[in-house]
């Protein structure tokens, strides 16, 4: 059964209420594989445009989206982040001269659910704003692998193979 319905099978907020306020910690990660074109521009670990550096941008942007996870998927708590780290790796040059940049987010909470939304959320706003920004050189940016790496904390702990 699905923990999000209720006995009508009608979508129902899980009640936490009863349970144990727990420190959790969940990493997510994403991937975007940036276009020859769009490559080319990586220098110093970002890319520098008209409307700032890219990477700081998607750094920034997927911390704000971890923050606000609640208010984008309808049954998830709204949880306070005690912390929240977005980091971007790039990847060395495929054969074709594109790149992959591996994004991971880190969310900690202490709280009586977990964090794994959040962490989700973050790694994918930050390769959503990797496309926004770099869209203007190319489309064709794709962004792939978007999963949980990791989550402790709570009734079980998860780490992805």
């Amino acid at each position: 059964m699905l923990s999000h319905l209720d006995a009508k099978g009608q979508p129902a907020m899980v009640n936490v209420g009863p349970k144990t306020a727990t420190r959790r910690i969940a990493t997510a990660g994403a991937v975007v594989v940036l276009p020859p074109a769009l490559a080319a521009l990586l220098h110093d670990g970002d890319i520098a445009t008209k409307k700032g550096p890219v990477f700081q941008t998607a750094i920034l942007a997927g911390i704000m989206g971890a923050k606000r996870t609640s208010e984008l998927i309808p049954l998830c708590h709204p949880l306070p982040l005690d912390d929240c780290k977005i980091d971007l790796e790039s990847r060395a040059a495929a054969a074709d001269g594109s790149v992959e940049v591996a994004i991971r987010c880190r969310a900690e909470t202490h709280a009586k659910t977990g964090v794994e939304m959040e962490a989700l959320t973050g790694a994918t706003i930050a390769a959503l704003t990797l496309y926004d920004m770099g869209k203007a050189i190319s489309h064709d940016i794709v962004i792939k692998d978007i999963r949980l790496l990791e989550k402790t904390g709570g009734k079980s702990d998860y780490h992805a193979p």
